[in-house]
């Protein structure tokens, strides 16, 4: 168990469950593994769990911490530890692509659970501006991110994310891990943002209207959940059954049903 360099009661309201385990930190910054030139990126360091150890393997991070409590006990027990700059502001009106410059940056966090799915949107917001993301979070959600179409937790989130990144989950992090325990099992999660000319998006508004329409009522059929987005033509056409249902289609499959031409 790793001694914090600063406690602070957390935060309810604010989703904070500050990790402690030494073993699942290491772990995290193995799979981070920063080399020389990186601009990491943390998105709510906490109490330093993950920042004072990325400190002292890369010498310098950015974080975006909301917690106005936390930023003077930060900024002092970062000196031990290397440049810390500090973003104090909410996550979701952070401007990535204004950090990263003309270079890209490495995201890692601790997420808070009530906030996880408008983060990861929020990031692919500016994927061009991110190399890779690492994140924890919760297991379930991890595993709703990384599903396999036919499997039941497939779905929405299954299909945006899988459709601009490569998601690969690491390794479960029991509650215990964090102070206050969570009442579920989190995971660590890698996220690579494909490389422009690899997504096949054409039109991403037209295609994130497909799939919230395609799983909005995951017992119909597609071409009932589709009505008055795409009929059962159009259907046909991407190569899709319009008596399948949502969690039965792929993602290259929602992906030719969105950039044909609706009617």
């Amino acid at each position: 168990m790793s001694k914090p360099e600063f406690q602070r009661e957390a935060k309810k309201h604010l989703g904070q469950h500050f990790l402690h385990e030494k073993g699942i930190i290491a772990k995290i910054v193995q799979a981070v593994d920063p080399k020389p030139g990186d601009r990491l990126v943390e998105i709510g360091p906490g109490q330093g769990a993950i920042t004072f150890p990325l400190l002292d393997r890369h010498g310098s991070l950015t974080v975006i911490e909301f917690d106005r409590d936390l930023i003077e006990p930060l900024t002092e027990a970062s000196k031990a530890h290397g440049a810390l700059t500090i973003v104090h502001r909410d996550v979701l009106k952070v401007d990535f692509s204004d950090i990263a410059g003309d270079t890209q940056i490495r995201l890692v966090g601790n997420l808070p659970y009530n906030l996880s799915s408008p983060i990861l949107f929020h990031a692919l917001d500016h994927a061009d501006a991110i190399r890779d993301m690492h994140f924890m979070l919760q297991k379930e959600v991890v595993d709703r991110m990384a599903a396999e179409p036919g499997s039941k937790v497939y779905g929405r989130l299954s299909v945006m994310l899988q459709a601009y990144c490569r998601v690969t989950p690491l390794f479960k992090v029991p509650p215990g891990a964090f102070r206050p325990p969570p009442k579920v099992d989190s995971a660590v999660v890698r996220m690579v943002p494909r490389a422009r000319d690899e997504i096949a998006v054409q039109d991403r508004k037209r295609f994130e209207h497909v799939v919230r329409a395609a799983f909005g009522q995951r017992r119909k059929t597609l071409r009932n959940a589709l009505n008055g987005v795409a009929d059962s033509a159009l259907i046909e056409a991407a190569g899709l059954r319009p008596d399948a249902r949502a969690e039965q289609v792929d993602v290259p499959g929602f992906i030719r049903l969105a950039n044909l031409p609706s009617t």
